[in-house]
């Protein structure tokens, strides 16, 4: 057991013993002030009779017999019967009322109100004087109950183990799943990253169970980058090794037939270029998921729409494929353009990539009642299977892996983390009609960079 078990189970039970005693005190301080203030004599036949019964008793067998008496009587019958001697004190250590007493004296010498009082003479010489305070109708119960048992009686110890109980099982329930988190962490921070604490925490519905399951996201995120990170490790590694292998390759044809030097340097030429574009990628990915503040302006992205189509058309005359754009008139965005226009050339130039020849390739921009703007890049391709699309905007995925590997699989990676910082969404989605749509949903962000969603 933990601190924090003993600290909450100590500090409830403690706290119901006390409330308990401060009850009872209270209850009996009452009670007692009520029977101080008594001033009616008890006279009924009940009454009569238990004084006759404790003065013979009294009388004839003394302190011990009465004893007797009142312990063979059951409880809830029994009167309380004042023995009281000269100076006020009662045989048996009961509180006398004053005002009860004052009464008594008054009536023992007239007979006609000495009814419900008795006057024993011992044969030592000492007097007593018999009585009994009349309680009220509603309080006899509760008066007698309070005085016959003292403040820390037997009422009080089941009241104590309810209170034990209680504080035990509220204390367990609540360090419980704290220890299974505590155990959770320690073995997350050790590197078993599919920790979860969800099973141990079963079917709990409160604050507690959301840490837990917060603890459990987190650990999956952490797992995902971890996983993500390393795989990014190894596919960079794999993508630099090739250029770098075929570098080697013409060095080593280049010092064995130097007259072949210009076709060889042609090659290095080539490598070489796509390392630096490969390293240039992967600068900017690194730069987006870093978070870093871009400086930040006003866009007109219509025409940067506009100039991203016409340089796509440019480029796809060759194969005769057609492409369109569908955009608003004055769409502005605050962001960084040469950000943005990364991406969204990432977009188009991987649907031309898809796209056969003698098709088109459709670009829509729009904006939403909610005051973003929506643009779509859609593709006459062959879609993408749904396995592989919630996946597809992760670096070094690529949507066939037979296809001819021209590229390095990280220009959606950097469109989404460009749409991101900018403070939107991307997904990808197929169409029925056979394609795939790049979905775009833009903010008009005061700044870039500053936050980015996992």
């Amino acid at each position: 057991m933990g601190r924090l078990f003993w600290k909450i189970f100590l500090g409830f039970w403690l706290s119901l013993v006390v409330i308990s005693v401060a009850v009872g005190t209270a209850v009996n301080l009452y009670n007692q002030a009520r029977w101080e203030e008594l001033d009616e004599l008890a006279a009924g036949p009940r009454a009569e009779l238990a004084l006759n019964a404790v003065a013979v008793s009294l009388r004839h067998g003394g302190r011990e017999t009465v004893a007797e008496l009142f312990e063979d009587m059951p409880r809830r019958f029994r009167p309380r019967v004042l023995i009281v001697d000269a100076q006020g004190k009662d045989l048996f250590g009961h509180s006398v009322p004053a005002a009860a007493l004052q009464r008594a004296r008054q009536d023992i010498g007239d007979s006609l109100r000495a009814r419900g009082l008795r006057r024993v003479q011992m044969a030592d010489g000492a007097e007593y004087l018999l009585f009994i305070p009349d309680e009220p109708r509603g309080d006899r119960s509760s008066h007698r109950h309070t005085r016959n048992h003292p403040l820390f009686n037997l009422w009080l110890i089941p009241a104590g183990l309810t209170g034990l109980l209680f504080s035990a099982g509220l204390a367990w329930y609540l360090t419980r799943p704290v220890r299974h988190l505590r155990d959770a962490s320690r073995q997350l921070a050790a590197g078993l990253l599919d920790t979860r604490v969800g099973p141990r925490i079963g079917r709990r519905r409160d604050e507690i169970a959301d840490l837990g399951r917060d603890f459990d996201h987190m650990a999956g995120q952490l797992q995902s980058l971890v996983n993500a990170q390393q795989r990014l490790l190894h596919d960079v590694s794999h993508e630099l090794r090739s250029p770098l292998a075929r570098l080697q390759v013409a060095i080593g044809l280049l010092h064995q037939n130097p007259e072949n030097a210009g076709q060889t340097l042609e090659r290095i030429e080539r490598e070489s270029g796509r390392l630096d574009e490969l390293v240039g990628q992967l600068l900017t990915l690194s730069r987006l998921e870093a978070g870093v503040s871009l400086p930040a302006e006003s866009i007109d992205l219509t025409q940067l729409l506009h100039d991203i189509a016409m340089d796509a058309q440019f480029e796809s005359n060759a194969q005769d494929r057609k492409i369109t754009l569908h955009s608003e008139n004055g769409l502005t965005l605050i962001g960084n353009p040469e950000v943005l226009h990364r991406a969204l050339d990432n977009i188009v130039r991987n649907a031309l990539h898809y796209t056969p020849a003698k098709s088109s390739i459709v670009i829509s921009a729009a904006r939403k009642v909610t005051g973003g703007i929506h643009i779509s890049v859609c593709d006459d391709g062959p879609g993408v299977a749904e396995d592989k699309i919630a996946s597809l905007f992760e670096p070094f995925v690529r949507a066939d892996d037979n296809a001819a590997r021209d590229g390095y699989g990280l220009g959606l990676a950097i469109a989404r983390r460009a749409v991101e910082a900018h403070g939107g969404a991307i997904r990808a989605v197929n169409r029925k009609e056979g394609g795939l749509c790049v979905e775009l949903d833009l903010q008009n962000t005061k700044g870039v960079g500053k936050e980015r969603k996992q």
